[in-house]
């Protein structure tokens, strides 16, 4: 499904502040959440991932920390800023309107 990853894939930062409105997470977990969610129809690909953890670190949506784990390797977890929130909801609104837009487009 070409077209169905390109229009996720233009929606990858949403999809990351998404689940960091419910908690903060780690990348792996992150992934691992939208594979469970999709029925694992999708993933991303973790240079995908990575670039848009520093893109929305850079302009203040998230933040990151060093975990705490006990054992194994430390995770680095991101949280989302208030600035994070207020752009999550308004990249959702638009998501919404496209959305109801292009259901208005194609309808026989």
């Amino acid at each position: 499904m070409s077209l169905a990853s390109d229009l996720i894939r233009g929606n990858t930062e949403t999809i990351i502040l998404a689940q960091l409105m419910v908690q903060d997470s780690y990348g792996y977990q992150i992934n691992k959440t939208i594979q469970e969610k999709t029925n694992q129809e999708y993933e991303l690909k973790e240079a995908t991932l990575y670039s848009a953890f520093r893109r929305l670190e850079a302009a203040g949506y998230i933040v990151s920390y060093w975990g705490n784990e006990g054992s194994g390797a430390r995770r680095r977890y991101y949280t989302i800023t208030t600035e994070g929130r207020g752009n999550y909801r308004m990249r959702k609104e638009e998501w919404e309107k496209s959305k109801n837009m292009i259901d208005l487009l194609i309808e026989a």
